[in-house]
Order: C-alpha cells, then structure tokens, then sequence
C-alpha cells in the first residue's frame, strides 16, 4: 500500500508470476495507491472504499459479482491486452463500472510472434536446433526439408489490427493472403496488403498452406477448429493459433497431428496455460509451443500500461476514456 492520498487502485500484487510488472510498480506508485488483493481480502471493509480502479494485469485479479459488490467507489476496470473473454461486461455494466484495454500496445508484438511461428514450425526450426544440439548429431541428412513461407498461401481468421499487421507482414514475403472476418475490411484496406476476402471459411481452409487464427474468443468462436475444419486443411498445411486456446479443439487437433491430417501446428496460447507437463500435445514433435508472449516484449508492455494509466486518469477525472470498451 503506497501514498493514502492517491486514488486506490486494486492490484493482483506487486511480485511474483502473478503479480504486475515489477518494473512498473514505481511508475503506477507515482498516480494511484497501490492496494494488492491480498491487503483488500485481509481488510474489506477499510479498502474497499478507497478503490475506484482495478487494474489488470495476466488476466489477474479476477472480476466477478461478489469482488463488484464489495468496491462501491469503482469506476474503472482497466484490462491489459485486447482479449475481453476474462472479463462480463454486461456484470461488470450493471453496476456502473467502465472497461477499457490496451489494443494498440499489442498489435505489432503480436503480429511478429504470429510471423516467428509460422516460419519456426515451416522451416521446423525448434527440430532443428534439437538436432544441431544433440550429443549423437553425427551427420547432418539431406533431406532435412519444410515449407516453403515465400509465394505461399496465408488464411487469416480475424482481420482486426492484429491480422490486418500479420497480412502487412505476409506481403513482404510475397504471400498470397485469404482472410475471413465477421466484416469484410474497405477495398483500399484489402488492396494495401492484397488481401482476398473469403465468405466461406470452408473455402479458405481448403485453399491455405497455412492458417492462422488471430481472432478473438466469444461464445460463437470457441472451438471453431475442430475435427470438421481440421479435416478441410490440405495434409501438408499447418495451423497457428495466437488468439485464444479454446479457439481450437485440442483434441482433434493432437489427432490430426498425429494421423497426418495437417502437417503441423505452432500455438501461442493452449486451454488450459500451461498444459499438464502429461499432455500429449507436448510429447509430438510436429508443433511449437511457446508460453503465451504475444505481447511479451519491453517496449509493448511499458505502453500497455501507460495506456492503462491514461484510461483510469481519464474516468476518475470525468473525461473521455482512452480505448473504452463499449458493450455491444
């Protein structure tokens, strides 16, 4: 707990892997109080007034009706990131609370680790460098082959910023680039990055060398890859998922891995994070795993949470809120 005198603002803490950036906490320290979850659940009744702000950090601290309910000063729920399936906003609009999130912070890191996937799992790169390293590696086989990225075809599911950057990045390798979207993107927008709008999902499954998934998680899109759709895919295509890890069916997908279904798969996100150290998923060596870094760069987070703080500024002082998530 810092300065009494600052607005209060809830943390999930100030430490440790669940904690807020420690590299931040002397920034946040110099605008609000900093009131971990901890000190509030030991103490409701002498913090809970003083919050007017939560602020998001990994998904944490959680937001239901009960933590709502206890904080009658809140205004804001500030959300590090872009993905909202954390947070209800119909709850949280009940009881008067604003959101607001960090989507521009977020779109080029991301778009580079979609990028460094599909290259890693087209050129098998972790395979690679397992076999470069290994002790026994005596020779090394002529016939090491992948994809091949250059002239290759592109599906993109979700063209928002994120898949608008990574079609922006596809044309520098001469991609050809699909994209299915809930709303067809402006001529001059496809143009740019020659792009080709696909009605059908169907259609951009079977026609892409690589798919990738760049869409956010809601009711209609949980597990909109699965056996069917996975089924769609040419044998030698390759899945990669940087959105949300109910986005796909894992199941289907570890099956179609292992049968030759697809080629290979490159995830940023699973259900659950991490994966049980027994899941099958981890055992195949025609995927790429990396532990959720869309947004995992230096300079992406330092601007994820000065927009946070110019969001909570900006409700606790009555003004138009920076990237306010509005409920649809």
């Amino acid at each position: 707990m810092g300065d009494q005198d600052l607005p209060g603002v809830l943390v999930s803490g100030l430490e440790g892997s669940y904690g807020i950036c420690e590299d931040h906490v002397g920034d946040l320290q110099k605008h609000f109080n900093l009131i971990t979850l901890q000190e509030f659940l030991e103490n409701k009744t002498q913090f809970g007034p003083k919050i007017q702000a939560v602020y998001i950090w990994g998904g944490r601290p959680a937001i239901d009706q009960e933590l709502l309910g206890s904080l009658p000063s809140l205004k804001i729920i500030a959300s590090a990131g872009v993905g909202l399936d954390h947070l209800d906003l119909k709850l949280i609009a009940r009881f008067g609370v604003k959101v607001a999130n960090t989507p521009q912070a977020v779109s080029n890191p991301t778009a580079d680790v979609g990028m460094a996937l599909l290259l890693a799992a087209a050129r098998r790169v972790v395979e690679g460098h397992m076999l470069a390293s290994a002790p026994d590696t005596e020779t090394f086989s002529t016939n090491w082959m992948g994809q091949e990225v250059t002239g290759a075809t592109l599906g993109l599911i979700g063209m928002g910023s994120i898949g608008y950057k990574i079609a922006q990045r596809a044309k520098a390798f001469e991609m050809k680039v699909l994209y299915h979207n809930r709303r067809r993107r402006k001529l001059e927008e496809e143009e740019a990055v020659g792009a080709t709008y696909c009605e059908s999902l169907d259609d951009l499954l079977q026609r892409s060398d690589f798919v990738l998934l760049a869409v956010s998680l809601t009711p209609q899109t949980q597990r909109l890859i699965g056996k069917r759709e996975l089924s769609l895919m040419k044998p030698t295509a390759i899945l990669i998922n940087i959105g949300r890890g109910l986005l796909v069916d894992q199941d289907a997908l570890m099956e179609a891995l292992q049968t030759g279904v697809i080629k290979g798969a490159a995830l940023d996100v699973t259900y659950p994070e991490p994966l049980p150290r027994d899941h099958p998923l981890l055992k195949l060596r025609n995927i790429v795993l990396t532990p959720h870094i869309g947004s995992a760069t230096h300079q992406a987070r330092r601007q994820m949470m000065e927009n946070l703080v110019e969001s909570i500024l900006a409700s606790l002082n009555g003004l138009p809120i920076p990237n306010e998530v509005l409920l649809k």
